[in-house]
């Protein structure tokens, strides 16, 4: 057994706009080329097409008799998306014995998350819309409805893990 000791996990610190850590991690995973200001400029383009879009949607939905809506962080949205996205297990392939099995194994939460980011960001590049900031915030509001192409993602791993559940006895 070796006597080196484990790594501590660096939590990233909170961005300072929204003074949320998610949303660092979503800074991180759409970085390209080490390029962290077109990065953070995307990610919060994005949250700010979703802050004007719940704002229209519920002043439409607002009657004349009530107060105007207050602005609210899009960070709610962001979260649900994330919670809706994030898969409980996932498939890895495991060799025995000549043969290789899918192996369903549960995911921690902080793979789980990242997972879920690392999907969201992959469906908006694959996005129609004319900008990066446009598919990032269509995909997190069509996340946080539960449809998309990340939710997908997330029930085709989920079917492949059922299929797959026979061989849940070669964990390792």
């Amino acid at each position: 057994m070796s006597r080196r000791n484990r790594a501590q996990r660096v939590l990233p610190e909170p961005d300072s706009i929204y003074n949320s850590r998610l949303v660092t991690l979503l800074v991180s995973r759409v970085l390209k080329s080490g390029k962290k200001s077109l990065a953070q400029k995307i990610v919060y383009e994005a949250l700010d097409i979703i802050e004007k879009d719940s704002f229209r949607s519920r002043l439409a939905g607002s009657s004349a008799d009530n107060e105007a809506p207050v602005h609210e962080t899009p960070i709610p949205v962001l979260e649900k998306a994330v919670k809706n996205v994030t898969p409980q297990v996932e498939v890895k392939a495991r060799r025995v014995g000549g043969s290789t099995y899918q192996v369903p194994i549960e995911i921690r939460a902080y793979r789980g998350t990242n997972i879920s980011l690392k999907w969201i960001t992959e469906s908006a590049r694959e996005g129609t819309s004319k900008t990066m900031a446009q598919r990032l915030a269509n995909e997190i509001s069509q996340a946080a409805e539960g449809r998309g192409n990340s939710i997908r993602k997330k029930e085709q791993v989920h079917k492949m893990a059922d299929a797959n559940k026979a061989f849940a006895h070669f964990k390792y």
